[in-house]
């Protein structure tokens, strides 16, 4: 009988402890990470159009062609050229943006803040396999920070009208013509996300046929990488 009684005391244990680590991970998950402190430029976004017209021109003389482009620039590059959820114009500085049109090499260098954005849908291991459009529907702002050779995004989303925060910090590459995203960490909300899981959505995502061919880089670029905190646009 002493047996039986410890048992279902351990049982009654296991039970209640289950219950708070489920409630700690919902607490975790719809607690919002503080946003990266990025800063914008009304000019920036010029800045960007300028540096792609010359090289551009460079190019086509056959001159080696190379844009950088920072922080500040990326990010009021996006401002000014994506549109939140239910938006119809461009988003305000506080706000960032959310779905990018990938037809212009500027729109190539800013395509990771689409991809991290897509992640949320694709986390959820029941849901179809999503597409970048139904990606970018749920996403409300988003901000890009560059430290060395890694790229963070920083996205908040829509979850059954409840806003989520993702972060996801990894490398920006390209592979045969394609971006290439390889997340080393996130988190949902403040819940840190294991590197299986980040793998599994990223890969369920950029590898599907209806989604890779809006990753393929313009015909004259040759590779985008990120580099001394800048991202690099490179020509062939």
């Amino acid at each position: 009988m002493a047996d039986t009684g410890w048992l279902k005391t351990a049982f009654r244990i296991l039970n209640w402890g289950s219950v708070a680590v489920l409630l700690l991970v919902l607490v975790l998950i719809f607690h919002k990470a503080p946003p990266p402190k990025v800063s914008y430029d009304a000019s920036a976004g010029a800045r960007v159009e300028q540096k792609f017209a010359a090289a551009d021109q460079a190019h086509a003389s056959g001159l080696p062609a190379q844009v950088q482009i920072d922080s500040t620039e990326l990010n009021s590059y996006l401002n000014q050229n994506l549109q939140l959820e239910g938006s119809s114009q461009g988003a305000s500085p506080e706000s960032g943006g959310a779905q990018a049109s990938n037809t212009s090499p500027q729109a190539a260098s800013g395509a990771t803040s689409s991809d991290s954005a897509a992640v949320p849908p694709a986390l959820n291991s029941g849901s179809d396999q999503p597409n970048m459009e139904q990606v970018q529907s749920s996403v409300k702002d988003v901000s890009i920070d560059m430290d060395g050779d890694l790229i963070k995004a920083y996205v908040v989303f829509d979850f059954h009208g409840k806003d989520l925060s993702l972060e996801l910090d990894g490398h920006l590459t390209t592979q045969d013509g394609y971006l290439k995203f390889n997340p080393v960490a996130g988190k949902l909300g403040s819940l840190p996300l294991p590197q299986s899981t980040l793998d599994a959505a990223v890969s369920r995502l950029m590898d599907s046929p209806e989604n890779r061919e809006k990753l393929r880089l313009p015909d004259d670029i040759g590779g985008i990488e990120i580099a001394d905190g800048q991202a690099v646009v490179s020509y062939k």
